[in-house]
């Protein structure tokens, strides 16, 4: 049981240790984060990091499968609660929306960033976040042809467009977000999608407005 409780406490110090670096990897850049700087925020030893973390990469590669977690925990976990269909594509949008409104990172969109960030340097890290990506995209795709298979999208939409469109929707709100009155910025995105389902779907009562 001891032996448990210490596996159980060096988890939850290495989530919250991953949670400062993909908040700070939002401020620096994935590429600028290092275990000096990780260590610094943290207000300790550089050496106790190596412990966990022996290059700058291996912080970097764990960085974004945390960011991932994150993901997944705080919007995806919560969205698939939603029926499915087209109750669940615009949760998930919702979702997405509230955590960049909740400011949880203090740069905006670790993934955001990051595209732009990486989409130039090779490497495993850029791997590991085209991996990321795909993984999202292949869930947005599969949310909307649960849609079209239920009945409440047309069965010859395209699938992958929509799917495109959902995420340039979120993409757009945090990046302008940061630079343009968010309010308005987030207001425009959340009804940006609902305008777009409620136009294709043949009961939109499924899609009240005002309503997530």
């Amino acid at each position: 049981m001891t032996s448990d409780g210490r596996v159980a406490r060096g988890d939850r110090t290495r989530t919250a240790v991953l949670d400062t670096a993909v908040a700070l990897a939002t401020e620096v850049g994935l590429h600028g984060l290092s275990l000096a700087q990780l260590a610094d925020r943290l207000e300790v030893s550089k050496s106790g990091l190596f412990a966990h973390w022996r290059s700058k990469e291996a912080l970097q590669l764990a960085t974004v499968d945390r960011a991932v977690a994150q993901w997944q925990e705080m919007i995806v976990a919560p969205a698939l609660e939603a029926p499915r269909g087209v109750r669940r594509l615009r949760a998930l949008h919702e979702a997405r929306i509230d955590f960049y409104a909740a400011r949880v990172l203090p740069g905006g969109c670790f993934f955001a960033n990051t595209e732009f960030e990486y989409n130039a340097r090779p490497g495993p890290v850029r791997d590991r976040l085209a991996e990321a990506f795909a993984r999202w995209t292949a869930l947005l795709e599969r949310l909307v042809q649960e849609a079209v298979d239920l009945g409440e999208l047309p069965a010859d939409l395209d699938v992958p467009l929509l799917a495109y469109e959902i995420d340039a929707l979120g993409i757009s709100a945090v990046m302008r977000s940061r630079l343009l009155d968010p309010d308005a910025t987030y207001r425009h995105a959340r009804q940006g999608l609902l305008t777009r389902l409620r136009a294709l779907c043949p009961d939109p009562t499924l899609l009240p407005e005002g309503q997530s």
